[in-house]
This record gives structure tokens, sequence and C-alpha cells, in this order.
């Protein structure tokens, strides 16, 4: 059972919050207002929780009158399983939030083991998210694609932009593995081919301070097979970082635009690193968690002839290929989340109760 006095704290602690709303001339009233809008469903579950407590105490009060014994008993059995829903509603709320679930995301594939057939698998990958994407209503912007010789990508990486973006893809990234007839092959055998995905959270500029001696600015064309745009303007800009030795391009036809992505790029990429550093410390706490972040991970398995998507994380296998691969992941996404908050509420069992 919930702690009565830490739901008891939600309650003074919201109309604490609506007090001083209603008080006006706030310096901070954005972010009270926000925490507020925050706290108001948790605390109106908490106050539907205690009117389930009141209506079986009052019910078992008349366990004792013999006229009555019956229809309390029947209401008992009738609010108990409401009851047990409402706490573990409660429970999920209250499960610390991650910080970086409301951002923007930046997204990054690459071919792995399979050489052609993976980067024709990048490019289904690509399409993929871009669907869910649109699904979402997110803003998808492609910022740079390296297309091969027989027309699939040797890598891309791209903007998603919209609410609670990292939330949803952040299970994502990790290997993603193929298993089909490639075009290319004659003899009708299954290759086996792999993709990378990296789901990074975008960084803002207080996350990482860039000093401009530490980046080094080109500009170039962006003609050929390798980029976004063919074009006769020096309008690409690539982005290199000294001390890590990251390098960023982008091949949009504005320059000035081309800085400003390539900036959001570089900083995301290495606010990455930073968080890789702390996933790497933290990694014995971090073990029993869906979707830690380590990209080097088999997550998932894409079976052509079977028809099936298996996800190794969580033992789940679907046989809708064709919509996963159209971009219906819900059901995949809400799997994963809801086995990452079940290993969290295991985890938070002690000190919640």
């Amino acid at each position: 059972m919930i702690s009565i006095d830490r739901l008891k704290q939600i309650i003074e602690h919201f109309d604490f919050l609506e007090a001083k709303l209603s008080s006006g001339n706030l310096i901070d009233f954005g972010e009270v207002s926000r925490e507020y809008s925050d706290l108001k469903p948790v605390r109106d579950s908490v106050v539907r929780y205690f009117k389930l407590l009141e209506g079986i105490d009052d019910a078992k009060s008349l366990l004792s009158d013999p006229e009555m014994k019956s229809l309390a008993g029947d209401e008992i059995n009738r609010i108990k399983p409401i009851l047990i829903k409402s706490e573990s509603e409660i429970r999920l709320m209250l499960l610390p939030k991650d910080e970086l679930d409301e951002r923007s995301v930046i997204l990054e594939i690459r071919p792995g083991t399979g050489g052609d057939e993976a980067a024709f698998f990048v490019s289904d990958l690509l399409n993929m998210y871009r669907r869910y994407s649109e699904a979402n209503g997110w803003n998808f912007e492609l910022i740079e694609e390296q297309l091969s010789e027989l027309g699939g990508i040797k890598q891309v990486t791209a903007n998603l932009r919209g609410k609670n973006v990292f939330s949803k893809l952040k299970y994502e990234s990790g290997v993603h593995r193929v298993q089909r007839v490639p075009t290319t092959e004659s003899g009708g055998r299954v290759h086996t081919s792999a993709a990378t995905v990296a789901v990074l959270p975008e960084a803002a500029e207080i996350d990482i301070e860039i000093s401009q001696s530490d980046i080094r600015i080109d500009t170039m064309r962006a003609s050929g097979a390798g980029g976004q745009h063919v074009n006769t303007t020096d309008s690409a800009v690539r982005i290199t970082h000294i001390p890590s030795g990251i390098v960023v391009t982008s091949s949009e036809k504005s320059q000035h635009r081309n800085r400003e992505i390539a900036m959001e790029v570089l900083r995301t990429r290495l606010y990455d690193v930073e968080r890789q550093k702390l996933h790497m410390e933290r990694s014995e706490s971090r073990k029993s968690q869906v979707g830690g972040g380590d990209r080097s991970e088999r997550i998932r398995t894409y079976n052509f002839s079977q028809g099936r998507v298996s996800d190794h994380r969580i033992n789940l296998t679907l046989y809708k290929l064709d919509q996963i691969l159209s971009g219906d992941l819900e059901e995949l996404i809400t799997a994963l989340r809801n086995d990452s908050q079940a290993k969290l509420l295991a985890e938070q069992e002690v000190t919640l109760t």
C-alpha cells in the first residue's frame, strides 16, 4: 500500500501551488504554472484513491449489521479491484521522470554488417521513423544523407522535433538486424544484415558550451552521390571539433542555416558523449533497464520470410512486419515502456511503501 502520508503531502503541495497562483503577481508564474499542471493529474488520482478507501471503510462499518452484511461485502468486493488499479496508476505517476523525455532528438542511422544490403536496410529504417514521426505530428528534417552507389544509404542524420520525442524513441538505440533475401541474391538465400540506430536527445546551449577555438569550420560544395543537394555554391558546412575529433556536416541550401544545424548536431553528439560516460559509471545499477543506450546491443530482428519483428530485450515477437516498417511502432514502444516502468516499480517498491 502506498504511504498515506506521502499522498497527503501531494494534495497539500497542490493546494499550496493553487493558492500561490491565485495570489497573482508571481515572478516565477511560468514555473509554478507548469508544476501545477504536471501535478494536477496526480492530485486528481490521489483524491479518487482516498474516496475509494473511504468507500471500503464505510462498507466495513456495516459488516456488523446482519441486514447489511451481504450488501457491504458485495460493495467491498466491487471496490477492491478498482482500488488496486488506482494504486498502480499512482505508483506509475510517482516514478521519477527522465528530464530528457520532452526533448526533440537527433537520429543517426548507419549500416553495419551486410554491405549493400545493410545500406538498403538503413533506407528502410529511415522511412519507418519518418512515417512514425508523421503519425505523431512531429517535424522530420533530414540533415545529412550519404547514398551508396546502388541507392542505399551509407549514413543519415535527421532531426525530429515535437512533443515528447525522446520519451518514445529512446528505446530505439541499438543494433537492428534484418533477415531477408537481397535483390542482388540470385540463389534465393536469406542474408543477415544490420544497421546501428542512435537516438540522441537534442542538447541545448546550456548543456554544452563549445569554445570557438575548439572548432574548425569548412565550407564546401554539396555535389555528387554523397550529398543531399547538388548545387554550384559552397553552401555545405563541415564543423570539426578538434578536442574530440567529431566531424559534423550539413548540406542544406543555406550556408547560414547549415552552420546552425551543424552546431546543433555537434552539441548533441558532445552531450551524448557525456551521457555515455555517465551511463558507463552507472552501468551496474542500470543493467535491468530497457534501452539503456548501449548502441552495440542487438535489440531487434526484422525477419522478412516469416513476416515478424522480434524485440530481444523483452522477448516480444509481432507478426506484423509490413505495418511496423510502415511506421506503426506504437505497440512495440508501448511494450518497451511498460517493461521499463515495471522494472522501475520493482526498484521503487521499498521507497513507495
